[in-house]
């Protein structure tokens, strides 16, 4: 009996496995899944800053009529805090600077003008001042303490800022799986080489690959001939390496199909094999105890790319302590008609308009061994089984691989 996609996406999910943990050098450590919370060592801004280069001021001075300031020394960002020794001047403060002690207020040049006499610089203010102006309060962002970076998140950019920000030099992540992909098939030969008419290059493997990079994981494959005794021998060896095979091929009802019986045979235990959708109808999923989940997609590119972001990449997330990330939905371009009762998933380019929403326009497309047909788009529309006929302008998800 076929599962449903939602039955076997939930039986996929249900077997995760967690990756376990390792600690890295925080600048190591970008496209990882943070395992620890970070927190703030201190206040964010850890002081008074400036925010304008000018004049820092007690603004009682200014309230009491006061237009003219004498200048007693310039704080320059990364000194030291200076003290404002007579209320009736002001210091010069530069973007970045700790304010001074006794100042309370920051007017930027554009509004004063400096002049000088007998070699002492004043500034005369022109225009209206606000008490506190130009001034990043201490700990107004952030307080000392406070969460910033909670367990699970995935680390890029502004995350790498945060943990130097807070000193996190060596930083708790997820370990990434090892993966091993597995092509299977007599027709393949190297991608150097020059194939006969009988013959393809290997593709399949290069695509899964380039997905898993994406996710920051690096996977060798190996490739097994249509020879049962040689997958046993080759697919035992890997038994207590690996946590994750994918496999690309020989898992339908052809005469050659042996893998899905040589990997019972090596003591997988069979979730499911085969899912109520079109392209990768036969997908097989299994586990061991103790040894690696099995991804074993089919052999034609579009169904087993469409497999991967719609079962293997979420797996993988979760494994790593990541959210899996919910597919987009976008409306319908064009009339579809599917009369199997499958759910298709459909193969669009997404645009999105000027009023928000996100279009989608199905591609040619010549069948699950039409990998060209990817080129053009950005994700899979999946399209319910339970109907037939979808119409213009109606809103289906879509998985995403671009």
């Amino acid at each position: 009996m076929m599962l449903s996609v939602a039955a076997a996406y939930m039986a996929v999910l249900q077997t995760v496995q967690d990756t376990g943990t390792e600690v890295l050098p925080f600048e190591s450590a970008i496209g990882r899944i943070l395992r620890e919370p970070v927190l703030a060592d201190r206040p964010f801004p850890p002081f008074d800053r400036v925010t304008m280069d000018g004049i820092a001021l007690n603004y009682d001075s200014f309230y009491r009529g006061q237009q003219i300031f004498g200048v007693e020394d310039v704080q320059a960002a990364g000194a030291p805090s200076l003290q404002l020794s007579n209320t009736a001047n002001c210091i010069e403060v530069m973007t970045g600077a700790i304010l001074p002690e006794l100042t309370d207020t920051v007017i930027p040049y554009e509004q004063v003008t400096a002049t000088e006499h007998e070699g002492f610089r004043r500034f005369i203010i022109n225009g209206t001042v606000n008490k506190g102006q130009h001034i990043h309060v201490k700990g107004t962002d952030v307080a000392a303490g406070a969460e910033l970076l909670p367990v699970g998140t995935l680390i890029g950019p502004a995350e790498a800022g945060v943990l130097a920000t807070v000193g996190k030099a060596q930083v708790l992540v997820s370990r990434l799986p090892v993966v091993v992909l597995i092509a299977t098939g007599n027709e393949l030969v190297p991608v150097h080489a020059t194939p006969e008419d009988h013959q393809v290059r290997m593709s399949n493997v290069y695509s899964l690959m380039a997905s898993l990079q994406q996710m920051g994981i690096t996977a060798r494959y190996v490739h097994l001939n249509d020879d049962k005794e040689e997958m046993l021998t080759q697919l035992r060896a890997l038994l207590g390496e690996t946590d994750v095979w994918i496999s690309s091929g020989a898992v339908s009802a052809g005469k050659y199909d042996y893998l899905p019986a040589v990997l019972q045979q090596l003591g997988m235990q069979q979730v499911f094999h085969k899912v109520q959708q079109k392209p990768g109808k036969p997908f097989l999923f299994g586990t061991f105890d103790k040894g690696p989940v099995v991804f074993a997609l089919p052999g034609n590119p579009v169904s087993g790319f469409m497999c991967f972001y719609r079962y293997v990449q979420p797996w993988l997330k979760v494994a790593m302590g990541a959210e899996v990330t919910p597919p987009s939905y976008a409306i319908l371009q064009e009339e579809v008609v599917f009369e199997a009762a499958l759910e298709y998933f459909l193969p669009v380019k997404l645009e999105t308009q000027p009023d928000g929403t996100t279009t989608a326009i199905p591609q040619p497309y010549n069948g699950s061994g039409d990998l060209a047909s990817l080129l053009k788009a950005d994700g899979f529309m999946a399209l319910p089984s339970h109907e037939s006929a979808f119409a213009k302008d109606s809103c289906y998800p879509v998985w995403k691989f671009r």
